[in-house]
């Protein structure tokens, strides 16, 4: 039987209808898994391939086959702006199946949920904090709603794993599951997966061999790349030439420029619109990203679907995952991304129309993100990508899920509340007298409250107000904002920092604005049109930088192999940063330390768990360490003997926990549960978290270094 005939006969005659002509290749593989085996399932393919039909064509066809009330898939999305992207698109291809609906998430009407929770509809679309509402507001209905749900399908799953918000949806997950009678299946969807094993443990711990995985690699897309270097010896504005040769590429293109901060979104939007205006154009350039406000974002997603005339959005990594806005001609990146996966990803969004190219160009504004962009364009032609990883630790996110399994049952036996965590997926690698430990100091503290005689644990006083914050769904920390307001009409939001002040001028959602006052009561700011201004400073914005891309920026500096892909500027470039490595004999096991009279400049191109430990046990032998950077270069006095520096280092015999102590007074450990943390288990915390001693001594023994005067 071919895959076509495998799909239900109505689904068939909507296939017709589109008229489809052919399956994607993932599709081809996706469809006869799904529908003839029991398994979990993971689907990794480029971007528009076609894995969210791959998925719900059988699915719905099974659904309809099948036909019974109630939930049957729960489609989980990151992003709330995906899943509004995706409702019309998984709608065509579910209505003619008499398959309903319904989308949950915190802008969705209180009358739409309460439908729902009346009489599930057969389909989900949900965001793991509006499944996290469910259990706090409605624990009377979860039973009901999940009872005898099928499907669990995850969009994106490479952006849950490995994170705080990955952790929090592996526990929901695992709740639903003691919920559900049908034993649900899990199907993933991902452009950028590596390292399967952690994937399938995330999946299913407890049957990690019952999930698989279906790859189809690589594209049959032609791709066009370019890397050009603008570098500015005086100041941290970017170059007239470089947005001119910006604006000149996007003059007739639909293009999506990526930029790797909210202010530098603001700044290259107001700068290429005015190129555009002094040409007689109008605005045609448009920002996007987390601080605007959700229409205006939605207003400019909707305007690029529908755009004939060439326009482009600026946006950060918000439009790095699958939200439509048409077939977009270009991508450019302006500095390096913080990863290979990012790359990868930002390069699907462009030639999703059959028969067409990817074209990428990237901009380098300095020899650092020259060295990055050139090596992790490398990667990518190399097919490698950052490996999945485990959350470390998740005693803060434990927190959170306590007060909840508490609140969901109003109230819990204490025995049971430590078996729920302790069975619990997500929190697999917590030991058990540690748990213990974390629930006693939460009832110390009346986050907790225990009944002595019934041993029954409820959520206390200052849980209740944790629990009764509108934050309190989500795990990540939301910093102090202003709402931006010009009259009635919202803006976006700001950062409150030292820096905002009435008459400021700010450049927010691509224009410039003057503040005419500020309520830091109701966290409002109000604005007018501005004819001059920068752009606001956010926290947040940076990445980690993983050994990989270091290792391969030190085969680049090795080597004489030239690259077709460089501008004239960034050849030059890469020549003078090579010549002082080759004049000095540097190869790939070396590092280099440079010393002007006793101060030093440590380039370790290692990764950032390892350059922070290198960082920290300096400043514990004492050493006067006056800098370091994203990439591991770390600056610093010293007056002896840097060889017997370096000696002291490899046998450095310290542990993490009185290195930790020395941190904590200068970068303190910071989440948004951490302070009801006791110390013990804060500290642990802490020191996985931010140290690793064995492997950063195990690359600096590995290591030789080469002192260059």
């Amino acid at each position: 039987m071919n895959t076509f005939d495998l799909l239900s006969k109505n689904m068939q005659k909507k296939i017709w209808e589109m008229k489809w002509k052919q399956f994607t290749p993932i599709q081809e593989k996706a469809i006869p898994a799904i529908l003839t085996t029991k398994k979990d399932i993971i689907l990794s393919s480029a971007t528009a391939s076609g894995k969210t039909e791959a998925a719900l064509l059988p699915i719905l066809s099974d659904i309809e086959r099948n036909k019974t009330e109630g939930l049957k898939v729960m489609y989980i999305s990151p992003l709330k702006a995906l899943i509004n992207n995706q409702f019309e698109r998984v709608t065509e291809l579910s209505d003619s199946l008499e398959v309903e609906i319904t989308k949950w998430h915190g802008d969705v009407s209180a009358s739409t949920k309460k439908k729902f929770r009346s009489r599930p509809t057969e389909l989900l679309q949900i965001t793991p904090e509006s499944i996290e509402s469910l259990f706090i507001n409605y624990p009377n209905d979860v039973a009901k709603i999940f009872k005898h749900m099928e499907y669990v399908v995850i969009d994106e799953i490479h952006s849950f794993i490995g994170s705080d918000r990955g952790v929090h949806l592996q526990s929901l997950l695992s709740r639903i599951r003691e919920l559900n009678e049908t034993n649900y299946r899990v199907i993933g969807l991902s452009a950028t997966v590596d390292d399967y094993e952690v994937v399938k443990n995330w999946v299913n711990y407890h049957n990690p061999e019952n999930v698989t995985i279906i790859e189809e690699k690589g594209s049959d897309k032609r791709l066009m790349y370019s890397l050009m270097a603008f570098k500015d010896q005086k100041t941290n504005m970017l170059r007239v030439d470089l947005l001119e040769d910006m604006r000149e590429l996007t003059r007739e293109s639909k293009a999506i420029i990526f930029c790797n901060s909210r202010s530098k979104v603001e700044e290259v939007t107001v700068f290429l619109n005015r190129l555009a205006q002094t040409e007689g154009v109008g605005d045609t350039y448009y920002a996007h990203h987390s601080s605007i406000d959700k229409k205006e974002r939605e207003y400019v997603e909707k305007m690029m679907q529908e755009a004939k005339m060439p326009k482009s959005i600026v946006s950060t990594s918000t439009l790095e995952l699958g939200i439509d806005i048409g077939s977009v001609d270009l991508i450019i990146q302006l500095d390096s991304t913080f990863s290979v996966s990012s790359l990868k990803q930002r390069l699907g969004r462009s030639g999703r129309q059959s028969g067409s190219e990817q074209t990428l160009q990237m901009y380098a504004t300095d020899e650092d993100n020259l060295l990055q962009s050139l090596a992790i364009m490398e990667l990518v032609l190399e097919k490698w990508i950052e490996p999945a990883t485990e959350f470390i630790l998740p005693y803060d996110i434990a927190i959170q899920q306590i007060i909840s399994i508490c609140a969901q049952g109003n109230g819990i036996n204490g025995n049971e509340l430590c078996r729920r965590v302790l069975t619990n997926p997500a929190f697999y690698m917590l030991e058990e007298e540690k748990v213990i430990l974390l629930v006693k100091h939460l009832i110390k503290i009346d986050i907790l409250e225990l009944f002595d005689k019934s041993s029954e644990i409820i959520v206390g006083i200052e849980g209740e107000k944790l629990l009764r914050d509108k934050d309190f769904y989500s795990i990540f920390m939301s910093p102090e904002e202003y709402q931006v307001f010009n009259g009635s009409k919202a803006i976006g939001q700001i950062h409150k920092t030292p820096f905002v002040g009435e008459n400021d001028r700010i450049i927010l959602a691509g224009q410039i604005w003057t503040i005419i006052s500020l309520d830091d009561e109701l966290n409002k700011c109000y604005v007018v049109s501005g004819k001059q201004g920068k752009a606001a400073s956010y926290f947040g914005d940076g990445g980690y930088f993983h050994e990989k891309i270091g290792e391969k920026i030190i085969e680049l500096l090795c080597n004489d192999v030239e690259f077709e892909y460089l501008d004239e500027e960034a050849s030059l470039l890469l020549t003078d940063r090579r010549k002082v490595y080759q004049f000095n004999g540097l190869n790939r096991k070396n590092r280099a330390i440079f010393n002007d009279r006793n101060e030093y400049v440590m380039e370790t191109f290692a990764s950032t768990e390892v350059a922070t430990t290198i960082y920290y046990m300096m400043k514990y032998l004492g050493l006067t360490v006056t800098k370091r950077d994203y990439c591991g270069r770390i600056k610093f006095i010293y007056d002896s003997d840097v060889h017997k520096l370096l000696k002291e280092m490899e046998t450095f015999s310290v542990s993490e926990e009185e290195l930790l102590k020395l941190k904590a007074k200068i970068e303190p450990c910071k989440t948004k549960y951490s302070d009801y943390l006791p110390k013990e288990l804060l500290d642990e915390l802490h020191a996985k978290r931010a140290f690793n001693l064995e492997k950063t001594i195990n690359f600096l023994k590995k290591i030789e270094w080469v002192i260059i005067q």
